[in-house]
């Protein structure tokens, strides 16, 4: 794992710190660059394994670099095989920087040609190479061809460091959802090779890419049989996303974790471009953005027959709603304002998750997880579509493994273990201890509190009888204080005299 190789995630650091004084200091456009050039070094080992495997087994193999490449506009015509990462990446910097930067260059090709078939290259429209020097490029070249691409693991993690980067990135508002809040939300809905597993706020793709991990390792056998393999890259996994430089890069995140072909679509999922999204998934993963208010006009009729509203994250709940099949489950984090609200819009939403929906469970996140983003307050609701909610449980979170300022240092201390055993668990556990960290509340009671679904509307909170001394006492405690610090300036006094 990336973690435990201090080597090259230190050439990481570096190529970050080049990016910076290089000029390129938004880090959504560096990895924007950076994917790029894994697109190109995949184009070629990936050709590269074909036309291998190709001459083993005596079958024909058509390259994607064979012939010439036309030039958009023009009848000029240049040599595909000298777009070859293998063949550029050993060029004299300057030579190599005129190659993406020509109009017949590497990203020309990339843009224009690439590999049709492949999520990541439909999603070039409106691309630009950036890497101003020769220099900084042939540093990222060389830090990539230094990679063992063939190894998933290893060429996620890279992607996924790179990621993390997006951190100091709060005010583009891109933010991401930290992986191990993730993990923990994967490992409770529990995927199987059977769903079809959709974000509709899928940004870079980290539910969607974590799933994948959860089926490999769960599943690893049945990815062998043709029909799941198929399933697995072709048809499972499904994200929406508007931001085009996002998309991008969720589409790279998502084959550089071995899924080749995920189902990502550049649309607004609230917008009547999306229609089409209606029982189309079996489970859906996301932390949808808390953005404020959208122009109503602009949102599809279908969600607003279920809340009618401005704020995107009740409407994101209807659109979850509407695209899920009967019986899907759903895994999504809210601001804590969607519990409690007062306004119609609030209080319908809930109703529908209460009263047509089965509400599992809700999860209460401490206000620095998603630091240094925002300090917002969230939580975690957990439904399945259909049947009716009997009782809710709870889970009050007070860690996660990281500090909750700013710098989010790692510790020992962490609840997320505990939620998923917890959950999996809840139906067996005969005692139900409001004064828990978990405890379980009847819709009866749920509905007698104007459907609230706040944490602190259920948890009887244990306060520890603090005594003090009486005041006289503390009066003379001081006095003597005074005496002794009297009585030790006096025996100064007499030192230096």
């Amino acid at each position: 794992m990336l973690q435990s190789n201090s080597a090259l995630k230190g050439r990481i650091d570096q190529l970050w710190n080049k990016f910076w004084s290089g000029g390129i200091s938004n880090p959504l456009t560096a990895i924007e660059q950076i994917t790029y050039l894994l697109f190109m070094k995949r184009l070629d080992d990936l050709d590269l394994k074909q036309k291998a495997d190709a001459e083993f087994t005596g079958e024909p193999c058509i390259s994607k670099f064979d012939g010439k490449f036309t030039i958009p506009g023009t009848e000029q015509q240049v040599d595909k095989q000298t777009l070859r990462w293998s063949h550029f990446k050993n060029m004299d910097p300057e030579v190599m920087h005129k190659m993406f930067t020509k109009q017949e260059g590497v990203f020309d090709f990339l843009r224009n040609v690439g590999n049709r078939s492949a999520s990541f290259s439909k999603f070039m429209k409106g691309a630009t190479f950036m890497i101003p020097t020769p220099r900084l490029l042939a540093q990222v070249v060389e830090m990539l061809s230094n990679v063992d691409m063939s190894d998933r693991d290893t060429k996620g993690d890279v992607y996924e460091y790179l990621l993390s980067k997006l951190s100091s990135a709060g005010q583009n508002g891109q933010f991401r959802t930290p992986r191990h809040i993730i993990r923990m939300m994967v490992d409770m809905v529990e995927p199987t090779v059977e769903d079809t597993i959709c974000d509709p706020s899928c940004g870079s793709a980290g539910f969607l890419t974590v799933a994948g991990e959860y089926i490999r390792e769960h599943y690893s056998n049945e990815l062998y049989k043709e029909d799941v393999k198929h399933h697995f890259q072709d048809k499972m996994f499904m994200g929406m996303e508007f931001d085009p430089t996002m998309i991008r890069i969720g589409a790279m995140n998502m084959i550089l974790h071995g899924i080749e072909n995920p189902q990502l679509y550049d649309v607004d999922a609230l917008s009547e471009a999306n229609t089409s999204f209606t029982e189309k998934a079996t489970l859906v993963l996301a932390n949808p953005p808390f953005k404020g208010s959208l122009d109503r006009e602009s949102v599809d009729g279908k969600i607003l027959s279920v809340v009618d509203s401005k704020k995107t994250e009740l409407l994101f709940l209807a659109l979850i709603l509407k695209g899920l099949k009967l019986g899907g489950r759903a895994a999504v984090i809210i601001p804590d304002g969607v519990l409690f609200g007062s306004s119609n819009a609030h209080l319908k939403i809930r109703k529908e998750l209460i009263d047509h929906q089965k509400l599992q469970a809700i999860i209460s996140m401490p206000s620095g997880v998603f630091k240094p983003y925002a300090g917002v307050s969230t939580a975690i609701l957990l439904f399945t579509k259909g049947g009716d909610t009997d009782q809710v449980w709870f889970y009050d979170m007070q860690a996660d493994g990281y500090t909750l300022d700013d710098k989010r240092n790692k510790i020992d201390i962490s609840d997320l273990a505990d939620i998923v055993t917890q959950f999996k668990n809840r139906n067996n556990s005969e005692v139900n201890d409001r004064q828990a960290k978990y405890f379980f509340v009847p819709k009866t009671e749920i509905e007698a509190n104007d459907c609230d679904l706040s944490i602190s509307k259920y948890k009887v909170e244990v306060y520890e009888e603090v005594v003090y001394e009486k005041p006289i006492l503390i009066i003379e405690q001081l006095e003597r204080l005074e005496d002794d610090i009297q009585n030790g300036l006096a025996s100064l006094k007499k030192l230096i005299e």
